[in-house]
């Protein structure tokens, strides 16, 4: 197995001992690249047990493949004669465990192979171990920082395609397209989420998306993009006027700017993530805006768009650490005159400064 993977389980393994779980079971496909490095992954799962060797149940088909790659022991099941919860139960119960404390992950775990695991090991013990793979995941060694710079080029590749195609009379699908299409060419694996462009009195919705909308001139157009490498991404978000726009735009975008500007000073080791917050909320408080603005201003970034480890919030006590990268800012300010515009940037915590790793000017530009 290849270093960097034996040490994430071992890792996984100090801390399911201290969380009193027997054995994780892994199937999100998240989590199976944090512990394979594979991404063209399909029924595959992987079981870590407190102590011993993890191995990797596949499809016969695709075990030499996955044994091959991330260097696991994997064993293969038949289908239809067999199945992925058949043959882990069959390991688990190898590992010697008759009841054992399973901890699952967050997201996407099929009914049926949970449904076979209940039925041969008591439910009551199964445990929810999300917390755990998402602090494990939220510090980043050097060949993790390395995807996302590269994924973080991508992105801006992205953006500049987007602003160029930018006019009023075109659809934010188009806009979309256009900046997908550069992201792919320059190496990008996909979005890692519903991508953005939207325009007008869609950017006070929550979490948008690119329509069919019809760009109009006047218009304010935030794009929040997102690109991937080898699993691990980088995001960005800026907001572009199509034509004149009124100045409380411009008013809103330099306060938000002001405001990230401060939260990233104030992202360094050791900081909580509420006062990373408290510093962007001074700013956007002083302006009297504080009501129009949301209770989270960014999350830590990885595998996932939007880790939740750390989440930089209000009231939050989640302690920022050196090899964390975190996005900031995520909210616009909700406000009837000038709200909508956003701007997000993937940050790199390092111990006596921060990079900022998706690097695109920061400026409510114009078209």
């Amino acid at each position: 197995m290849m270093p960097v993977f034996k040490q994430r389980i071992e890792k996984a393994q100090q801390m399911m001992n201290e969380h009193d779980i027997d054995v994780l079971f892994i199937n999100n496909r998240e989590n199976l690249i944090y512990f394979t490095g594979l991404t063209q992954i399909e029924c595959l799962a992987v079981l870590i047990p407190r102590q011993g060797e993890a191995c990797a149940v596949t499809l016969w088909l695709d075990a030499a493949y996955v044994r091959q790659e991330s260097g696991l022991t994997t064993y293969g099941y038949q289908f239809p004669g067999g199945s992925l919860a058949d043959k882990c139960i069959e390991q688990i119960k190898a590992f010697g465990y008759l009841q054992p404390r399973i901890g699952f992950e967050r997201y996407f775990v099929a009914f049926g192979v949970y449904d076979s695991l209940r039925k041969v090991f008591p439910e009551e013990r199964f445990v929810n171990a999300s917390d755990l793979l998402y602090r494990l995941r939220a510090v980043k060694d050097a060949g993790e920082v390395a995807f996302m710079r590269q994924a973080g080029q991508m992105v801006a590749t992205g953006m500049a395609a987007a602003i160029r195609s930018l006019r009023a009379g075109v659809r934010e699908i188009e806009v979309l397209a256009e900046a997908e299409y550069a992201m792919l060419k320059a190496g990008s694996g996909g979005s890692p989420f519903r991508p953005q462009v939207v325009s007008g009195e869609r950017t006070m919705l929550t979490h948008p998306c690119a329509s069919e909308k019809i760009i109009g001139n006047g218009e304010v157009v935030v794009v929040h993009l997102g690109a991937t490498c080898q699993g691990y991404c980088a995001k960005m978000c800026r907001t572009i006027a199509v034509g004149e726009v009124a100045a409380a735009y411009y008013e809103t975008h330099e306060i938000l700017l002001r405001a990230q500007s401060a939260a990233e000073a104030a992202l360094r080791p050791g900081a909580t993530a509420h006062e990373v917050d408290g510093a962007a909320r001074s700013i956007i408080a002083d302006a009297g805006l504080e009501k129009q603005y949301l209770d989270v201003a960014g999350y830590g970034v990885g595998i996932r768009q939007s880790e939740f480890y750390p989440i930089i919030g209000k009231g939050r006590t989640d302690v920022i650490e050196a090899g964390m990268v975190v996005d900031l800012l995520l909210p616009t300010i909700y406000r009837k005159e000038g709200g909508g515009p956003r701007i997000t940037d993937c940050i790199y915590v390092e111990d006596n400064h921060n990079e900022v790793i998706t690097c695109f000017p920061r400026q409510l530009f114009q078209v």
